[in-house]
């Protein structure tokens, strides 16, 4: 499933697995909440993988957030 939210003013995709047990608003939520949390406290490589954010895909209990440099991308815990 396919889902895209705002985030800095741009439209980006976020892709979930299909055994995810939460549901899909729930993580949405806390995506979003750590994403906007993420971006004002974070340390300089997360905020510089956010900063090229092209994709999310929620695997289970992690987001993996998708730069455009390969080099950026990262996960994170949802929970």
């Amino acid at each position: 499933m396919t889902m895209l939210i705002t985030f800095q003013n741009k439209l980006v995709p976020v892709y979930f697995s299909t055994d995810s047990k939460q549901p899909v608003q729930k993580t949405m939520k806390l995506l979003s909440n750590i994403l906007e949390v993420k971006i004002q406290n974070g340390k300089r490589a997360l905020k510089k993988c956010l900063d090229s954010l092209i994709s999310i895909e929620i695997e289970g209990s992690e987001a993996i957030l998708h730069s455009k440099s390969e080099n950026d991308t990262l996960a994170l815990s949802l929970y």
